[in-house]
């Protein structure tokens, strides 16, 4: 059920058959894995999950790309990327528009996943009927007029699910079956459940710090399952930080990877939150609109 009490809009839509083959294979090869369990291939995958999840959802597809919280040579932006495309979430094009859509209509009409429209379609039913592997929608474009001009990001949107099947061919030829069911198909659901609870979960349940227009909550279980992007409230509070933890028990390992690439010299124009006109939520405030501060740091600042 919605929030709002209509019902789910995930039963109101056709379902993309595409799409939700894909998903259903995916999630059979999951449960399969539980049948070959092997400590090397449970290791690998959750090597994989880390490069797919945190250096490529986390710290590409999100705080680079979508929100240009840092800068990187061209070269590890790319590399990032392809790392992104292992998370089975789409090309760039179709991640990076659909997530600026949605904080421009967050918990709003437009919201491409709003709790608003039922639980189950924040989580997953938008994109079981919806066009989620299609990247080149003229209704996107409009949102990634930096992505569009890029050839090589134009070219892996709709070559995104090469990188996978690379890596599937690789895990079957040198580890086996288990490898397989284990460091794609397992990895591959876990990963994005994992996503998707900062899609539903963190607009339902958790706690907020800062007042926002949006139902965005801060929850540490989701955090530690995304490498950080569970701290969903701090983030839509000032959408450009890279840093999404805001205080040291606030376990951000995406932020500590870039302050690895900054250390490296292979990140700059790092933005860093500027708490100090950031309307912090008080007992009986409502939502209200806040304009906090960003504010670029350089390595050592």
């Amino acid at each position: 059920m919605a929030i709002d009490g209509k019902r789910d809009k995930t039963f109101t839509r056709p379902v993309n058959w595409v799409t939700t083959f894909f998903m259903v294979v995916f999630h059979i090869g999951a449960v399969a894995a539980l049948f070959f369990f092997s400590w090397k291939p449970v290791l690998v995958a959750a090597l994989l999950w880390w490069i797919s999840g945190s250096l490529g959802i986390g710290m590409s597809y999100h705080r680079l790309l979508t929100h240009r919280s840092y800068k990187t040579p061209k070269w590890v932006e790319y590399f990032l990327t392809i790392c992104a495309t292992l998370a089975l979430e789409g090309g760039p094009i179709f991640w990076v528009a659909t997530h600026r859509i949605h904080h421009q209509n967050s918990d709003k009409d437009g919201d491409p996943h709003s709790p608003r429209d039922g639980g189950f379609w924040s989580h997953m039913g938008w994109i079981l009927t919806g066009k989620a592997m299609h990247n080149k929608l003229d209704s996107l474009l409009p949102y990634v007029p930096d992505l569009r001009k890029d050839k090589f990001h134009v070219w892996i949107s709709e070559w995104h699910w090469i990188p996978q099947v690379v890596v599937g061919v690789l895990l079957l030829v040198f580890g086996g079956l288990p490898y397989l069911l284990w460091g794609m198909f397992f990895r591959t659901v876990f990963g994005l459940h994992s996503t998707w609870l900062v899609n539903s979960a963190t607009h339902m349940w958790g706690s907020r710090r800062f007042l926002t227009t949006d139902t965005s909550r801060n929850s540490f279980l989701i955090a530690m399952l995304t490498f950080g992007e569970g701290w969903h409230n701090n983030h839509h509070a000032i959408p450009q930080s890279a840093r999404h933890g805001f205080t040291w028990y606030e376990v951000d390992m995406n932020w500590y990877g870039i302050c690895a690439l900054r250390s490296l010299g292979l990140a700059w124009d790092v933005s860093l939150p500027n708490l100090g006109r950031a309307k912090v939520l008080n007992p009986g405030d409502s939502f209200a609109s806040i304009e906090p501060d960003v504010v670029p740091q350089e390595a050592g600042d």
